[in-house]
């Protein structure tokens, strides 16, 4: 769908709006019309004849004009909103449906979606929205305001219009004209936005794998130059824009000059002082007016909606993007796994060969910035390995069926509403089920405090404890057979976190936890230890004797295990 075909469905679905629209409009213009002529009659038929309570009359009709324009502006915006509205959930839906689709099923919830689709939802959406109620509002006031205000000259003496019309043409076809540059500017500054944001997203998710790198440098002059990108486009765009202003001055003030020198020509076809007024009137309070603001609307707005329209609508992945394919088990292998954040900066996975045999048990150990996190990134699908192949049942995670596998980070994902809808988020559980994970994983608690499984969850009210618990109880009812716990503990005491490991590699499939204390290491069957670039896999006792990281590792930790 095009997006001059989606405006126009939009603005035809609401004919009733648009009937509103119109006639709301009609009042709040009234003034345009009245207000050049209103004038010249109070000065030429009231204070300058003589009689100031004709005059104060005129006056008075021009105030009522404006208060019930008050009115007819308010009615307006409501009824723009009521089109302005149904365009924003379409976008929106269109935007979330996308998303979804190329996260084919993510994890948790939408949170594994790429950071495009992020800023497409939380910016161009909205910006879509509010510059759609904008352009909508400003064609529509010069719109109504150009026929009231040409009536009214004509009204007054049809030599004013002579005056003026010609000039506001022309300043109006200089804009236009100037309208398909500016659409390129703005279009290559969205772009440049959009770039940066994305850039700098994916560097924050791996700040301390490059701090521990060492490629702060690289890493910074990669995304200095995405901002100096930005700001040379915003440049361009500030440029182009000084059309906007030479516009303004043969639209807007030119007629102010021609009806000041052609007033000789005005008083010797009938006019007297009070019409030279009132034509400067229609001028000054109603004519530039609203060619300032189709200027700045469409300019700014008009173009930012083209823009934003065009963006949401061609980033649309197709229904079915990857064709997800069904793992031969739960077996977790790296070949030759190699993963960097950026084409400039050392690899946080380098040539990694693991294999992790369906039905094992991980913990994953490592000091801070090792690339633990990275690491069930890429066995999660959520980051692909530039070299080598990461395969999940033999298929490459980013292309294995997500159902079988959850992630859970250290800050998982809770929404607002019922706690069994929470729970449930990820399988179609019984009550009975849902009981069992509960009591497995130590939940009781968190139920009572909900006030039952049907309480309404504040996400904001809850300790970051019971939100992972929430989380974990959702994994264990999932029809994952491979769950990957990203110190998704960390907010549990030691007991709540041996009781939930224990739960999970109770339960079955593979488990991979990324640990939070040393005891996780101790409870699993293998540890893998990540430090600089080097790897050790083996029981706990085995690492101890042979790995001497893995033994400073563990007296530093907890020197009751050393």
């Amino acid at each position: 769908m095009t997006p001059v075909r989606l405006l126009r469905d939009v603005l035809l679905r609401n004919p009733r709006r648009l009937a509103e629209i119109a006639g709301w409009s009609v009042l709040e213009t009234a003034p345009a019309f009245l207000v050049g002529f209103a004038v010249a009659r109070a000065i030429d038929d009231g204070f300058a004849a003589g009689r100031p309570g004709t005059g104060l009359a005129w006056l008075a009709l021009l105030g009522a004009a404006w208060v019930a324009a008050a009115v007819g502006a308010r009615q307006v915006v409501l009824a723009v909103a009521g089109i302005a509205e149904p365009l924003r959930d379409e976008l929106l839906a269109h935007v979330v449906t996308g998303a979804l689709r190329r996260a084919a099923g993510a994890f948790q919830a939408p949170t594994a979606v790429g950071s495009a689709a992020v800023a497409r939802a939380n910016l161009q959406v909205e910006l879509a929205r509010d510059a759609f109620a904008a352009v909508v509002t400003v064609v529509r006031g010069f719109a109504f305001t150009l026929v009231s205000v040409t009536l009214g000259m004509l009204t007054l003496l049809p030599q004013v219009a002579l005056l003026v019309l010609p000039p506001f043409a022309a300043g109006l076809a200089l804009f236009l004209i100037s309208l398909p540059a500016l659409a390129r500017r703005q279009r290559a500054f969205l772009l440049a936005d959009e770039r940066t944001a994305e850039e700098l997203a994916a560097l924050a998710g791996g700040l301390r794998d490059i701090a521990a790198c060492g490629a702060q440098d690289r890493i910074a002059v990669h995304a200095e130059g995405r901002v100096e990108e930005q700001s040379a486009a915003a440049r361009a765009l500030a440029r182009v824009t000084a059309a906007r202003t030479a516009a303004l001055a043969v639209g807007g003030w030119l007629p102010v000059v021609l009806v000041l020198a052609g007033t000789p020509w005005l008083l010797a076809n009938g006019a007297a002082a009070g019409v030279i007024v009132g034509a400067l009137a229609y001028v000054t309070q109603s004519l530039a007016p609203a060619l300032n603001g189709l200027v700045e609307g469409v300019a700014v707005s008009g173009v930012r909606l083209a823009v934003s329209l065009d963006r949401i609508l061609r980033s649309a992945p197709p229904a079915v993007p990857v064709a997800a394919e069904e793992p031969d088990g739960d077996a977790v292998e790296l070949r030759a796994a190699t993963f960097a954040y950026g084409p400039h900066a050392e690899p946080v996975v380098d040539r990694m060969d693991l294999l992790i045999p369906e039905g094992d048990h991980l913990a994953v150990v490592g000091p801070s910035g090792a690339g633990k996190s990275t690491l069930t990134a890429l066995i999660a699908g959520m980051l692909r390995p530039d070299a080598g192949a990461v395969l999940i049942g033999g298929v490459a995670a980013h292309r294995a069926a997500r159902p079988g596998r959850v992630l859970i980070p250290q800050e998982a994902y809770v929404f607002r509403g019922p706690l069994l809808e929470n729970f449930t988020y990820l399988a179609d559980a019984g009550r009975a089920r849902v009981e069992r994970a509960v009591a497995e994983l130590g939940a009781e608690a968190l139920v009572a405090r909900c006030g039952g499984y049907g309480g309404e969850v504040d996400p904001g009210a809850l300790p970051a404890g019971q939100r992972q618990l929430i989380a974990l109880v959702r994994a264990y009812l999932s029809p994952a057979r491979l769950v990957i716990l990203d110190e998704a503990t960390c907010h549990l005491d030691p007991a709540a976190e041996e009781r939930a490991e224990r739960a999970f590699a109770a339960r079955g499939g593979t488990l991979i936890v990324v640990a939070h204390r040393l005891s996780s290491a101790l409870r699993a069957r293998r540890v893998l230890l990540m430090d600089g670039g080097r790897t050790w896999l083996g029981t706990h006792a085995e690492l101890v004797r042979a790995a001497p990281p893995y033994a400073d590792l563990v007296g530093h930790w907890e020197p009751e295990y050393a």
